[in-house]
């Protein structure tokens, strides 16, 4: 009966092994200057700030240290989404260090980005941390004084859309953010009940006739030159007939001629039309 209970127990211990998540800890993570930290597994930590206080802070107030879950499963108590945190809600004093460590349980990309920060301490004004799931990966920040809302959010793709959003406030914040599942409704709500839209058929338009539209295979000038070139070519026929290839030659160079000082006199003449006369002194 022993031998049985420990097969048994063994074999639990080997499935649930089996079947539990690996979660990938990112801690050796890169400096890559300016708050930005990476490494070669795909995670990633922007506008990490452990020391730096913001202005209007004199010293850090109160130091902290949260775990947020991101996956599909935290999605489920809110209809029509497909992602979520597991919190929708942040509250913290200002000046405060807040140390975030973001778990990301899904098999996908996901990030817990905060913005609207002051950009002359945190690049562009947020603090970012993203991961590839399933992991866990943390970063530092010192929240800014005064009473505040921030949007918390995944920038990935549809990801926000589709539930990925909450709002961190510090001190009394300033309000509630639309849209943030479990707290504040929907700027744009679902509908599922209203029916869909007639599509309307447009009416059949008259035919075009292609024909009609195509250009003659002769037009009229292709025509005309055709007729300007048999002419020409009678009467050049006979103009040259019995004469040598030089004197034809000599006859074309002595019209070209003629040609060019008529063409050079009557621009000769409108240059003196033009221009003013000049004044001898």
């Amino acid at each position: 009966m022993a031998h049985l209970f420990s097969i048994a127990l063994l074999t639990a211990l080997l499935s649930s092994t089996a079947t539990a998540k690996e979660y990938e800890k990112h801690t050796a993570l890169m400096d890559h200057g300016n708050g930005h930290l990476m490494d070669m597994n795909g995670g990633m930590v922007m506008g990490q700030n452990t020391d730096t206080l913001p202005g209007g802070c004199d010293k850090i107030k109160a130091t902290k240290e949260i775990t947020v879950h991101a996956g599909h499963k935290y999605a489920e108590k809110f209809p029509g989404r497909m992602w979520a945190f597991d919190r929708q809600e942040f509250k913290f004093e200002p000046c405060t260090q807040l140390t975030v460590h973001f778990v990301n349980d899904d098999h996908i990309r996901h990030q817990w980005m905060m913005h609207g920060l002051p950009k002359y301490l945190y690049p562009h004004g947020m603090f970012h941390l993203e991961v590839s799931g399933p992991a866990q990966i943390s970063g530092t920040l010192i929240l800014p004084p005064g009473d505040q809302t921030y949007l918390v959010h995944c920038d990935m793709a549809g990801h926000m859309e589709k539930g990925l959003k909450a709002q961190l406030k510090v001190g009394k914040g300033s309000g509630d953010l639309p849209s943030i599942p479990g707290i504040t409704a929907n700027l744009i709500e679902d509908n599922y009940n209203e029916a869909m839209p007639t599509v309307l058929l447009a009416k059949t338009a008259a035919p075009v006739n292609v024909a009609s539209s195509e250009e003659p295979l002769i037009s009229g000038t292709l025509l005309t030159g055709i007729v300007i070139g048999l002419l020409l070519t009678s009467y050049l026929t006979r103009k040259f007939k019995g004469m040598s290839v030089a004197e034809i030659i000599a006859y074309i160079f002595q019209h070209l001629t003629t040609l060019c000082r008529f063409l050079f006199k009557q621009l000769a003449f409108l240059i003196k039309l033009i221009l003013p006369n000049k004044i001898s002194v």
